[in-house]
């Protein structure tokens, strides 16, 4: 009714997105999907701004479903919002175990930036290692790999721009509104009119079909230009390790598909307790 598929797929993110491979204390010290982002202060960080409505929306499914964890809620929403829009269907596994309180979230500066501050640099030194960087590659590459993920991850979860939008007030990029998020006529994947509150900026034109227009959308140079190119977006197809990987995913929606369920699977997984062990596949 809401079409809030792409609200789960970035509260999903931004879970397991607080990840460092690098710390090996005991779980769940290192973050991850863990279900740490309902608790503040983690909910308010700033680049979970707009998140306590995804909250909002899937209490309803913990309250049916008490035994199942927040934090597969959570990826569960994200992996099915992929799917129904007609994306690829991604091997996930559940029983996660949730973190307990306040005292397990993940300190701020973990996420990526998509555009760099006023003072001409992306990320920063907070979180659990320092992200800073004055290129938009170096900075993904910081998040990424501290993550314990490689090129062709980046390239492919960044492909996940081609579903949803961007808010100012929520990451502080995009317009107001645009000619594709006015309340314009937007059709689903399953080819029924869409329902959705006007406002923010898309990287594609049709913003709730999940396939590999993000892909031909970057490059080219005739796009509508009041479709979103951020840097962290057009770096894709300059930098040497992303641009094999960003032109394979342009030319092959198959290819993309391939590619983007692994590394959704990976970080879907990222951090993550599962009882019982080896996780449940449904």
């Amino acid at each position: 009714e809401k079409n809030c598929g792409p609200i789960f797929v970035r509260l999903a993110w931004h879970d397991s997105g607080t990840y460092d491979d690098n710390i090996k204390a005991e779980w769940p010290a290192a973050g991850g999907a863990i279900g740490s982002i309902r608790f503040e202060p983690e909910i308010k960080h700033g680049a979970n701004a707009g998140l306590a409505g995804a909250l909002a929306l899937l209490e309803p499914v913990k309250a049916a479903v008490p035994d199942v964890s927040h934090a597969d809620i959570f990826q569960m929403a994200s992996a099915r919002a992929i799917e129904l829009a007609a994306g690829p269907k991604i091997d996930m596994k559940y029983g996660r175990v949730d973190a307990s309180d306040s005292e397990q979230c993940s300190p701020e500066g973990n996420l990526p930036d998509a555009e760099a501050g006023p003072e001409g640099k992306y990320g920063g030194e907070g979180g659990t290692a320092s992200t800073e960087d004055t290129t938009p590659n170096g900075h993904l590459r910081k998040v990424f790999y501290r993550m314990g993920l490689n090129d062709e991850d980046i390239v492919a979860l960044s492909g996940a721009h081609t579903f949803g939008r961007a808010y100012k007030d929520r990451s502080g990029l995009g317009a107001e509104k645009t000619k594709f998020t006015d309340g314009s006529k937007q059709v689903r994947a399953d080819g029924k009119e869409a329902k959705y509150k006007a406002g923010g900026s898309s990287w594609t034109e049709k913003w709730l079909v999940f396939d590999n227009s993000y892909f031909t959308t970057m490059p080219d140079p005739n796009a509508d230009p009041e479709l979103l190119k951020l840097s962290t977006d057009k770096t894709l197809f300059d930098d040497e390790g992303f641009a094999p990987f960003a032109t394979k995913f342009r030319d092959s929606q198959d290819a993309f598909f391939e590619s983007y369920a692994k590394a959704h699977k990976k970080l879907s997984e990222l951090g993550s307790k599962f009882e019982p062990e080896g996780g449940i596949t449904l």
